[in-house]
């Protein structure tokens, strides 16, 4: 009789079972909380890329009134000092001969995580210029005082992205 016993192979169904409820379960707690690890980290993504980005809008303004101040440039009343698109970043801007080259300020336009691109798209951003109204969602078109993210989706905190 105890041979018989030994010489089983194979796994029986109930056990099948068990173990692809118990791996059913487990899936069930890993999925949620993988997605909210990814959610979590394009949320802190947007957040680093709109500081880098508003970072290089005050530097560029800094420049300008620096300029200004020194006499490089001549102030203009239709003026505010800032970029008139995110590509003036990019692309650099001769103050006056302030700098010995066109002064640059971003490597290139950082991509907002909950709207990338799509093929050789440039990254898109809600612009705000000097003029618009802080809330605004259209852009003025003069100048580039602020961005923000194009999703109409909210954060984990509850905010709206387009509000950060």
């Amino acid at each position: 009789m105890l041979k018989i016993l030994t010489m089983r192979k194979g796994v029986t169904l109930v056990e099948l079972v068990v173990t692809v409820t118990i791996l059913t379960v487990l899936a069930s707690v890993v999925m949620p909380l993988a997605q909210m690890t990814s959610r979590r980290t394009k949320e802190l993504e947007l957040k680093r890329n709109l500081r880098i980005i508003r970072t290089a809008l005050d530097d560029f303004k800094k420049s300008y009134d620096k300029a200004i101040d020194e006499k490089k440039i001549l102030p203009s009343m239709n003026k505010s000092g800032l970029p008139e698109t995110l590509n003036v970043l990019v692309e650099g801007y001769d103050f006056g001969g302030m700098y010995p080259v066109k002064k640059k300020f971003l490597r290139r336009i950082p991509v907002d995580p909950f709207n990338p691109p799509r093929g050789k798209e440039e990254p898109k951003w809600g612009l705000r210029s000097y003029n618009d109204k802080p809330d605004s969602t259209s852009w003025g078109g003069e100048d580039v005082y602020d961005v923000y993210s194009l999703n109409e989706g909210t954060a984990i905190d509850g905010t709206k992205y387009k509000e950060w």
